[in-house]
């Protein structure tokens, strides 16, 4: 069931995967023009699902507006109870997807808008007839992330997409207090499903610090899920720009 990102009610996968931490911009050098994110989520609920974005400026630099490409890939599994056949059912899912669209920067803020397409693969351990998120489709896909520092002290993070295979959906939005130079505690919030199932989790997040080049955040908190129940999700997340 798809994102980040994520499966049959269990992984991030619904949306397939942008992972935007919600981290403080990073100062970057003038000819920077690409940033690679990574991210990898897990449930109590038996699914387990990594992703990698890489988002390109196509004319000027990640610092400045202008249009933009995003390359997204992601992978995973899950399992959960068939009703109908009695036994448990395992999932693997794989999806890419390419986009283009622009980002707009300002001093406190940015605001990015992408549509492209994807390519979702679902294969399930054996036969479920009441699973209908099945096989390999494409569909056209849209997204929009949104960053913003509304004081000194606060940030606001907010990403969406959509696809129109299997109706997979994935939003997340993050509120941050700075707790040091760059560093947000703060809660967040997550839905997501798909044509299968339906998904939510609560949770808090500390998002911004750094090793080296490589800026991460980290999440866990409750999951509720439509076939799975209640559950834990915890995930890591890094990016970096060159």
């Amino acid at each position: 069931m798809s994102v980040a990102v994520l499966s049959v009610g269990i992984a991030d996968t619904a949306s397939a995967a942008d992972w935007y931490t919600g981290a403080e911009p990073v100062v970057l050098e003038e000819n920077w023009t690409t940033a690679v994110d990574a991210s990898v989520a897990v449930t109590s609920n038996s699914s387990a699902f990594g992703s990698v974005t890489g988002t390109m400026a196509t004319e000027g630099t990640l610092l400045e507006s202008g249009p933009r490409i995003r390359v997204e890939g992601v992978a995973g599994t899950y399992s959960y109870p068939g009703r109908d056949v009695g036994k448990r059912v395992t999932g693997y899912q794989q999806e890419g997807a390419l986009s283009g669209g622009y980002e707009w920067i300002w001093r406190d803020a940015a605001l990015a808008g992408f549509i492209g397409f994807n390519v979702r693969s679902n294969q399930l351990s054996i036969v479920d007839p009441g699973n209908p998120v099945v096989g390999t489709g494409v569909g056209a896909k849209v997204a929009a992330n949104f960053y913003a520092r509304p004081t000194e002290n606060t940030m606001f993070s907010a990403y969406g997409s959509y696809s129109t295979q299997f109706n997979a959906y994935y939003a997340r939005v993050r509120l941050g207090y700075m707790v040091a130079d760059g560093v947000y505690v703060g809660p967040e919030a997550l839905f997501l499903g798909d044509n299968f199932f339906n998904q939510y989790r609560i949770g808090g997040h500390v998002t911004g610090f750094s090793f080296g080049p490589i800026k991460m955040a980290v999440g866990v908190g409750y999951v509720k899920d439509r076939i799975q129940g209640s559950g834990y999700y915890s995930t890591v997340e890094a990016r970096t720009a060159f």
